[in-house]
């Protein structure tokens, strides 16, 4: 470990008290969506401390923060490498059940961890700060709203906030953290595909209403709607390889009020998964094949509305191995490469497409739980445990200043 690296897990140890009280204080003020004013305006105070270049966002919630390196503020902007490091900020429209003395009561919950990303974030920023005069290019902290479905990235990528430092980054890293899963402390990753893409149509059939005694006299679009889901899995099932799977999932069903009533309309909303781009199109246009085609035959018709959300989070190969190295060196034997993607989605994949990096994720499983039976991620009663906090500040620091001066 280089002396640069014994200073930056000295600096982020002594800070650990302090990082842990942030985590527990952002925990208490949960906020989703894309605008966060309590959350946005407590982090931001953070880097204003350290006195770095802030670039608000406009529309919502967000901000990035540059810290410009000492070693290389000679060398020109375009030669001077640059990193950036996410961190997301919403959380979830879930009431809390954790029974922590510092649970929220506001009826959001951090319940995705992602408290623990800012409050990691901060220990990086801290410590790399201490060592400015050391890196030999910047560093820009990427702080976002609504990642959580809102699309939060892709509003501060249209603002131009990619490119605070100047120019677009050489490389970009962020993290995520589980509550179950794996065993605590493991830092996880793959090469290529790590998360699915995610997309979302809603289909709202037009039928006749009528009564529930003669539903020969009216045009029940119910059934229509229920055909959907069950031939959407079919579909799944005999039109894609299971060796590239996709996910179709019906979350809503919704027609009628009563009984013995026939609606007019009936409403179904899906959400997709897919782990590479060409299926994922596949996908979006056979489904919407296949729903209008099943109005057809029943005579009824439809309004299908398409929404693209996140592309697959498909980290780079050299980002990866990168990663692997730096996680041994610094924390050896808990490095675990995993060996198939996951299904949920991330909006990081954003910036993955246009900068080259990777993603990473840390087991924050409570060490008095098992990680197999442990409440996971979006669950009401999920927790994570504080002292990961050092892991997740040291990895992203790690990672930081590595790339600026190797």
């Amino acid at each position: 470990m280089s002396s640069l690296s014994e200073q930056i897990a000295a600096i982020i140890a002594s800070n650990e008290a302090e990082i842990i009280s942030l985590r527990r204080e952002l925990h208490q003020i949960p906020e989703p969506g894309l605008h966060l004013p309590q959350t946005n305006t407590r982090v931001r105070q953070e880097f204003e401390s350290l006195g770095m270049e802030i670039t608000d966002a406009r529309e919502v919630s967000g901000f990035t923060a540059v810290l410009r390196g000492g070693a290389g503020a000679k060398t020109p902007l375009e030669k001077r490498p640059i990193v950036l490091l996410r961190a997301d900020m919403d959380a979830l429209p879930v009431a809390e059940e954790t029974g922590l003395t510092w649970a929220s009561t506001n009826g959001a919950m951090h319940g995705c961890g992602h408290d623990m990303h800012m409050a990691g974030i901060i220990g990086a920023a801290r410590a790399l700060h201490a060592v400015r005069e050391e890196l030999a290019g910047d560093v820009v902290f990427f702080l976002q709203p609504g990642e959580e479905g809102w699309d939060g990235a892709q509003y501060l990528i249209d603002e131009g906030l990619l490119e605070s430092a100047g120019r677009l980054p050489d490389h970009a890293y962020g993290l995520h953290v589980w509550s179950a899963q794996y065993a605590q402390g493991t830092i996880t990753s793959k090469p290529g595909a790590l998360m699915a893409s995610s997309d979302t149509i809603i289909v709202r059939v037009h039928g006749v209403g009528g009564h529930g005694s003669a539903p020969h006299k009216a045009l029940d679009p119910v059934p229509v709607a229920a055909e959907m889901v069950t031939q959407s899995h079919v579909l799944v099932t005999r039109e894609f390889d299971v060796f590239n799977p996709v996910v179709v999932t019906c979350g809503s069903l919704v027609g009628g009020s009563a009984a013995n009533v026939i609606p007019d309309h009936a409403t179904a909303k899906f959400t997709l998964r897919a782990f590479d781009t060409a299926t994922r199109e596949r996908l979006l246009q056979n489904l919407v094949r296949l729903f209008e085609g099943i109005v057809s035959a029943h005579g009824t018709t439809c309004e299908i509305e398409t929404k693209k959300l996140y592309p697959v989070t498909t980290n780079h190969d050299e980002e990866t191995d990168f990663l692997s190295k730096v996680t041994e060196d610094a924390f050896p034997g808990r490095w675990a490469e995993l060996e198939k993607p996951v299904g949920a989605a991330e909006d990081f994949s954003k910036i993955l497409e246009r900068i080259p990096g990777t993603f990473a994720f840390v087991a924050a499983v409570d060490p008095d739980k098992d990680p197999e039976t442990a409440a996971f991620n979006h669950s009401p009663h999920a927790t994570y445990d504080d002292s990961v906090l050092n892991a997740c500040s040291r990895l992203l620091a790690e990672l930081a200043i590595r790339r600026l001066n190797s």
